[in-house]
C-alpha cells in the first residue's frame, strides 16, 4: 500500500522548499509583491513536484537498475499512479496560477508545465537537457514577476537559469560519475552566478539607495547593511555549494557527484534571497534564504536527488 512517505520520496518533497524563492525573486524584482504571490508560489510547487513524479514516471525502468529503492521499482507506488499524480498536479499548479494571476500569469504556468514535461519525456538523455531545465526555472521566476514589468526580471531569471544549468549538468553524473573537468565548468559557472546576484542591477531600489548617505540615528548605517546583503548571502551559496563542487573536483566519484547536486538544490535560496535583497526587499530575502538550513535538514531524511 502506499503511503504518504511513499509519495513524498516520489516527489522529493523536501527539494521543493528551492522553488517558492524563484518566485518571490522575480515579483521582488518586477516590483509584483502583492498578496497573490504566495499563492503563485504555492502553484509552483505544485508544478515542481509534478515534474518530479514525471520523472520517476519516465526513469521507471532505468530506475529499476540503476536506482531499485526509488518508489516506482520498489514497488511502493505504481506506475499509473504516479503519472496520475504528475497529471493532477500538473492541472492543479497550472489551474491557481490562472486564478490568482489570471492571463498573465496562466501565459507563463502554461509554457513551464509544458517544459517540465518536455525536459522529462524528451530532453532529459539529450543534449538539451540542461537548456531545458534552465529554461523550466527561468520561467518560474518570470511566473512571479506576471504581475508586474516582467523585463527587470529578466537579470534574475538569468541567474537562476544558469545555476540550473550547472546543477543539471551535475545531475546527468550522479550514477556514473564525473571527469574533473565537469566540476571544473559548472564550479566557474558557480562563481559567475554568486558575483551576478551580488551586483545591483540599474533601475532597482538596491541600486539607486544611497549607500554613503549617514545620520545621528543611525539610518545610514542601516542603508549599507541593507546594501551589502545581496554580497553576503551570494556568497553564502557559493561558499556551500562552491565547496561541494570543489570535493567533486578532487573525487569525481558518484556519491561526490550526488551530494554536490544535493548542495546546489537545498543551496538555491540563499541565492533567490540575494536576488530578493537585491530586489530592495531585505528582510524578505533574509526569510527565502532561511530556507536553505532548512532544506539541508530535511534532506537527510528524504533525498532530493
Amino acid at each position: 500500500m502506499t503511503t504518504l512517505a511513499d509519495l513524498a520520496e516520489l516527489v522529493r518533497a523536501p527539494a521543493a522548499l528551492s522553488v517558492p524563492g524563484d518566485v518571490v525573486a522575480g515579483a521582488t524584482a518586477a516590483g509584483a509583491l502583492s498578496p497573490r504571490t504566495p499563492a503563485l508560489a504555492g502553484a509552483s510547487v505544485l508544478l515542481y513536484w509534478a515534474g518530479m513524479a514525471a520523472n520517476d514516471w519516465a526513469d521507471r525502468r532505468l530506475d529499476a537498475v540503476e536506482r531499485p529503492e526509488r518508489p516506482i521499482p520498489s514497488g511502493r507506488v505504481a506506475p499509473a499512479a504516479a503519472v496520475g499524480l504528475a497529471a493532477g498536479l500538473t492541472a492543479a499548479g497550472v489551474g491557481l496560477a490562472a486564478a490568482v494571476g489570471g492571463r498573465r500569469a496562466a501565459a507563463l504556468a502554461v509554457p513551464l508545465a509544458a517544459s517540465i514535461w518536455g525536459y522529462d519525456l524528451l530532453a532529459k538523455n539529450t543534449a538539451a537537457g540542461p537548456v531545458v531545465m534552465a529554461a523550466c526555472r527561468g520561467l518560474d521566476v518570470l511566473l512571479g514577476a506576471s504581475g508586474g514589468r516582467l523585463v527587470r526580471a529578466l537579470p534574475a531569471a538569468a541567474t537562476i537559469a544558469a545555476h540550473t544549468w550547472t546543477v543539471t549538468e551535475l545531475s546527468r553524473r550522479e550514477v556514473s560519475g564525473a571527469d574533473a573537468a565537469l566540476p571544473r565548468r559548472t564550479l566557474a559557472g558557480t562563481a559567475l552566478v554568486a558575483a551576478s546576484a551580488a551586483v545591483a542591477v540599474p533601475g532597482t531600489r538596491a541600486a539607486t539607495r544611497p549607500a554613503d548617505v549617514t545620520t545621528t540615528n543611525g539610518r545610514g548605517r542601516s542603508g549599507q547593511l541593507a546594501a551589502a546583503l545581496p554580497a553576503v548571502l551570494a556568497g553564502w551559496y557559493a561558499a556551500r555549494y562552491g565547496a561541494a563542487q570543489a570535493q567533486v573536483v578532487r573525487d569525481p566519484s558518484a556519491g561526490r557527484v550526488r551530494a554536490a547536486v544535493g548542495a546546489g538544490i537545498t543551496g538555491l535560496p540563499a541565492l533567490q534571497g540575494a536576488l530578493t535583497a537585491r530586489g530592495g526587499a531585505g528582510l524578505l530575502g533574509l526569510a527565502v534564504a532561511a530556507a536553505a538550513p532548512l532544506g539541508r535538514r530535511l534532506a537527510r531524511k528524504v533525498s532530493p536527488t
